[in-house]
This record gives structure tokens, C-alpha cells and sequence, in this order.
């Protein structure tokens, strides 16, 4: 695909620096995650074993959390505002992917707080893993952003110092 040119910005698709290469290596692993949780939020909205499916829901999110929120703090401790310095990060890319961060992290707070809640009816167990179907629609849109406009403009945007700066940032978190 190196050829291909990106929709968006109409430009070819940069060579990712080895910072912005590991931020988009960790989005297959977080995806598969997310289909799983899919998968999982299917089943209790089929009604099929409810409350053994939920109680499964609520482990994989609380490994999903874990996995994704060192993953995000990179970007918005580090990348995001690295960004900001160029293009601002109170309206436009910064500002949305910020939005989409915030939104998934409420849905998925927001779920363990009412699945670990205790009784419900069957209902409100839908209810509540549509909270993590919620997510998993921002997510996967997010990353795919991230991936095709967001990583190349910051491969353009920033200069060697800053890839090299970013790196090493990283790797702290």
C-alpha cells in the first residue's frame, strides 16, 4: 500500500517513524480485543446464557481497560500535544480524537459501574453491554482516523527531533 495515496490528504502514505510505527502497531491487538467484546455483547443481546456472558464481559473489559489505557495515555500525554503546537488542540484533529477518547472511556466506566452493580433484570443487561457495543463503534472508527489521517500528518508534521522525542516518550508509559 505504499503506493496508494491517502483519501483525505490526497498524499502518499509516509513511511511512520518508529514512535508513530508503535502507536499504530498497538491498534490489531486492541481491535481483536474489541471483537471479541463484540462478540460477547451479541450474545447477551440474543438473550443466549446472559448472565455467564456477562460476567465474561466484565473480566475481558476490565483486561480491554488495561490494555487500552496505557495505549491512550501515550497519545494524549504525549503525541496529542506534540501536535498541538502546530495545529492547536481546542477545535480540529486534536480536539476529536480527544472527544472519541473521552466518549469510549465513559461508555466503558460507565458499563463496569452498572454491570458490577448487581441485580438486573435481562433488559437492563443489554442495556448495559450496549454500553460497550457504544465503544467498540468509536473505537474501531478512531483508530482507523488515527491510522489514515492522524499518524501521517503527524509523520509530516513534526520534525526528526520531535519523532526521535516522541520514541522516547513513549516508552516511558
Amino acid at each position: 500500500m505504499s503506493g496508494c495515496m491517502s483519501a483525505l490528504g490526497g498524499m502518499p502514505q509516509a513511511e511512520l517513524s518508529k514512535g508513530l510505527k508503535q502507536l499504530k502497531s498497538e491498534h490489531p491487538p486492541l481491535l481483536e480485543q474489541l471483537e471479541g467484546l463484540y462478540d460477547i455483547t451479541q450474545k447477551i443481546d440474543q438473550e443466549i446464557d446472559v448472565e455467564t456472558n456477562l460476567d465474561a464481559l466484565i473480566i475481558k473489559v476490565k483486561e480491554f481497560k488495561a490494555a487500552l489505557d496505557p495505549h491512550s495515555e501515550r497519545e494524549e500525554g504525549v503525541l496529542f500535544p506534540m501536535m498541538g503546537v502546530y495545529i492547536g488542540t481546542t477545535s480540529g484533529p486534536i480536539a476529536v480524537m480527544e472527544y472519541e477518547h473521552d466518549q469510549a472511556k465513559a461508555n466503558i466506566r460507565a458499563f463496569l459501574a452498572k454491570a458490577e452493580g448487581g441485580h438486573a433484570s435481562t433488559e437492563e443487561k443489554k442495556k448495559t453491554a450496549e454500553l460497550i457495543q457504544n465503544a467498540y463503534f468509536i473505537l474501531t472508527e478512531h483508530f482507523s482516523k488515527e491510522e489514515n489521517v492522524l499518524f501521517p500528518m503527524a509523520e509530516r508534521m513534526l520534525t526528526d527531533e520531535e519523532k526521535e522525542e516522541l520514541y522516547q516518550k513513549i516508552q516511558e508509559i
